[in-house]
């Protein structure tokens, strides 16, 4: 007996350097994420090319961001930065995406790739011809079907599919229908890749119950997107209603107390009545997150928060304390995240200038 399980330990022995030392083994563990970053305004939301676009993200980010502590990056890119109007590759755009995806291997980071804005479709736009036309629905599937093609031989367990950055569609079931086709096309060509999808209307919280998931699909991955309060995550944002407010904000506790609320000017008013007296804390916030977390429960599928951040010039001690909150709660239920984002002249780890934001990337990080 002891002989042939001395054999048998030999054997297994022999296969593991084996198996060790084939260039062609890969084993497929499963896509899993905990902490990560959004890389935005490079292939995305930028008008950066040729060597600035080069030069404002490059190998020693990553590096940077592995040796800071995080896991993942989620990397939104744009239609209009990887192909023409006639859906021909920008060479040199792919061309960075992909040295990005071989960097993350290099340095351990998963990588989600995330189809952010296309021609047809901007999650602010007021018009969305993606909803409407068909023409453009089956675009977007040849986007994807051209994405596959040129990233399925990386591992399953390196990057994963983000269908499509907050979906805003005039009803619910307009998404269903075309993430469900859009699902389809990739499925057709990749079987086991991770697809991140979330609910219409910004990935909102509030809408993950109308989400209609693919059945029977485990390499699914749910992402919601959570930006509350916004009258302190988006303070005097220029691009947002909020621009004109520059009062107090205040977390924990009401956002806007009604006191604050009657001194300011009529204009002002319109734009911030309904944050008056509103409350927010740690326990409202997880609240808030119940039906994406009932929908994961329900599924057995993993959660993840793709999106959360307060921009830079919100007042520094509520934002902190939101940020703990915001960290502590991933932790508590174990769901993955990406701040919003890396860096930029709003949100950031690190500054425009490169210095770090020490004291929020400690809080991010979280404790474990």
């Amino acid at each position: 007996m002891k002989t042939v399980i001395s054999k048998l330990l030999t054997l297994f022995g022999i296969m593991a350097i084996l198996t060790g030392c084939s260039e062609k083994t890969v084993v497929f563990e499963k896509f899993e994420v905990k902490r990560g970053t959004n890389i935005a305004h490079w292939l995305s939301q930028s008008d950066r090319r040729g060597i600035e676009r080069e030069q404002f993200f490059t190998e020693t980010d990553i590096k940077r961001i592995k040796n800071t502590g995080f896991d993942h990056i989620r990397l939104p890119i744009d239609e209009e930065q990887m192909w023409d109007e006639k859906g021909n590759r920008h060479q040199a755009a792919f061309k960075l995406m992909v040295n990005c995806i071989n960097w993350c291997a290099e340095n351990n980071l998963k990588v989600i790739i995330d189809l952010h804005i296309l021609r047809s479709h901007h999650f602010n736009a007021k018009e969305k011809p993606l909803w409407t036309d068909l023409a453009e629905q089956e675009k977007f599937f040849d986007l994807w079907r051209d994405l596959s093609k040129s990233l399925k031989n990386f591992p399953n367990n390196l990057v994963a599919y983000e269908l499509m950055n907050e979906a805003v569609a005039d009803n619910h079931e307009s998404w269903n229908s075309l993430l469900t086709k859009a699902f389809t096309a990739i499925r057709e060509l990749e079987k086991e890749r991770t697809i991140v999808i979330g609910s219409n209307r910004w990935q909102a919280v509030e809408t993950f119950d109308a989400l209609r998931v693919p059945a029977n699909d485990k390499n699914i991955l749910l992402s919601f997107h959570f930006y509350k309060p916004f009258l302190l995550s988006h303070y005097a944002a220029e691009w947002t209603s909020l621009k004109d407010y520059k009062g107090p904000v205040h977390y924990p506790g009401e956002i806007l107390t009604e006191q604050e609320f009657e001194t300011l000017p009529k204009d002002i008013k319109v734009e911030v009545e309904k944050w008056a007296g509103v409350k927010f804390s740690k326990d409202i916030l997880l609240e808030m997150w119940q039906k994406p977390i009932k929908k994961a429960k329900e599924l057995g599928l993993p959660l993840y928060c793709g999106e959360f951040g307060i921009i830079s010039n919100a007042p520094q001690k509520e934002t902190l304390i939101w940020y703990e909150d915001m960290i502590k709660l991933f932790e508590e239920t174990g769901i993955g995240y990406a701040n919003w984002n890396y860096k930029s002249d709003n949100f950031g780890l690190i500054h425009p200038d490169g210095t770090e934001n020490k004291n929020l990337i400690s809080i991010v990080l979280g404790s474990n």
